[in-house]
């Protein structure tokens, strides 16, 4: 009986061991770490450009220095359409911090926007 345990234990042990080597050896899967260094180059568009966008049917607007599209999305807001349509083709960073009594977008809403995003604003000189 005893002989049985050291032989079971021993054959456990290997098989763990291989488990362990076999993982080290040749992973699963490979994490890509992004940096800040890999954020895409974005185009830069005029404050002249975004102001164009300022209809229901192209909805533009600036939030944070970036450039967003979302006229594909005014249809599916939660709210009225005019809350958003009177800061289409502006600068809406203050709209979207304080969208309500001071309250600030949700993190889902901050990874929705990013579906819009289409480049940031020219910075001049």
């Amino acid at each position: 009986m005893r002989k049985l345990f050291i032989i079971s234990t021993t054959i456990f042990w290997l098989a763990v061991a291989g488990f362990w080597l076999a993982d080290y050896l040749w992973p699963v899967a490979q994490i890509e770490v992004v940096t800040p260094e890999a954020e895409p180059v974005l185009h830069e568009y005029h404050v002249a450009e975004v102001a164009r966008h300022k209809l229901e049917n192209d909805c533009w607007m600036v939030i944070e220095g970036k450039v967003y599209d979302i006229t594909t999305y005014l249809p599916g807001h939660p709210s009225e359409p005019e809350v958003i349509l009177a800061w289409c083709g502006k600068e809406a960073s203050d709209a979207w911090q304080t969208k309500t009594r001071d309250r600030s977008h949700s993190s889902r809403a901050n990874n929705l926007l990013q579906q819009y995003l289409i480049g940031r604003l020219q910075q001049t000189p």
